[in-house]
């Protein structure tokens, strides 16, 4: 798969022709022309459906705390569904699939059946979760942050590091990342210093993420 290139030279390893695909999966991710989150994201919540359905008998038990079951889904349903969710880019369709998901299973943990008339925001309260562009926005301002923290070495800092010379725009620092930062009122300059200061920076992502509410 090529991009952002004119140049249609097949590529040779050991005497063999790279086969060109438009999409691919590396490490769980789906990679496509079109930067892949929407094909990704259908493939999460295929995988997170039926790992949520299979400890069916954890949600309808009465002998397991709600907090018990809502770690449960955190760690085993949600870190499937979100996994690699740092370098998608979120837009409104793409938004209203993942909470949709989320607000079905929390429903039937709760046991609280559609008819009940019970909207979102209370489910959120009842079990503490944030709506998931909140999530999703500190997930991936966490990482990166961290990645900003590495030495200028490291090929991750290199994919994400915005230059001021106008040169293009690579990796997640994509113009959705760009209009956050507008509206933020910050720069991509500023946010790598205060980055180096751990604490400082989750003070930011807090900020961040609470100017979203």
């Amino acid at each position: 798969m090529k991009l952002n290139t004119a140049v249609n030279t097949t590529i040779i390893v050991a005497r063999a022709s790279i086969r060109e695909v438009d999409s691919f999966t590396y490490l769980g991710s789906v990679i496509d022309k079109e930067g892949g989150t929407e094909n990704d994201v259908k493939a999460r919540i295929g995988k997170a459906r039926p790992a949520f359905t299979m400890l069916k008998n954890i949600w309808s038990s009465k002998c397991i705390c709600l907090n018990t079951k809502l770690r449960i889904f955190n760690s085993n349903v949600k870190s499937v569904l979100l996994y690699g969710c740092e370098t998608w880019r979120m837009v409104k369709s793409t938004n209203r699939k993942l909470q949709t998901f989320i607000n079905t299973c929390l429903r039937r943990i709760l046991k609280i059946r559609w008819t009940d008339k019970v909207p979102n925001e209370e489910i959120w309260r009842q079990t503490k979760q944030e709506p998931i562009d909140t999530q999703i926005t500190r997930r991936k301002w966490g990482w990166i942050g961290h990645t900003f923290r590495k030495p200028a070495s490291n090929i991750d800092k290199a994919g994400i590091v915005l230059e001021s010379s106008g040169e293009k725009k690579v990796g997640p620092a994509s113009e959705y990342t760009e209009d956050e930062l507008k509206k933020w009122g910050t720069t991509w300059h500023e946010l790598q210093k205060t980055a180096q200061n751990r604490v400082q920076w989750r003070t930011v992502v807090d900020g961040l993420c609470s100017a979203m509410s």
